[in-house]
């Protein structure tokens, strides 16, 4: 799959309302994960359409769910946000060799 096709897939993902605020809930939350237990309660959605919004970003390779012991964790892909970001701001300031990270990109462009 290409990048465009990957980039694509995850921004149209995270382009639900729900799934945009679950996955910033999981990146509140950081590395180590949630249970999917917790994410309900602060969602206050129903189990099924949590699972349903869960398995969508988890398609996307957003987030990664991992069994610990009886807790389903979900576990937010930072290298994945990383590689969005950095695909959005890769041609920034196209030619300009100070303009090589999205700190200067926002302070030289935006």
């Amino acid at each position: 799959m290409n990048e465009l096709k990957e980039t694509a897939d995850c921004l149209a993902e995270l382009g639900n309302e729900i799934r945009l605020k679950i996955f910033r809930y999981l990146v509140r939350k950081g590395k180590k994960g949630t249970p999917v237990g917790d994410i309900q309660k602060e969602m206050n959605i129903p189990n099924s359409t949590l699972s349903h919004h869960i398995s969508k970003l988890a398609k996307a390779g957003l987030i990664v769910q991992e069994r610990n012991g009886r807790e389903l964790l979900c576990q937010p892909q930072f290298d994945k946000l990383q590689s969005i970001v950095d695909y959005l701001v890769d041609e920034c300031c196209e030619g300009e060799q100070e303009c090589l990270s999205l700190e200067k990109a926002q302070t030289k462009c935006c």
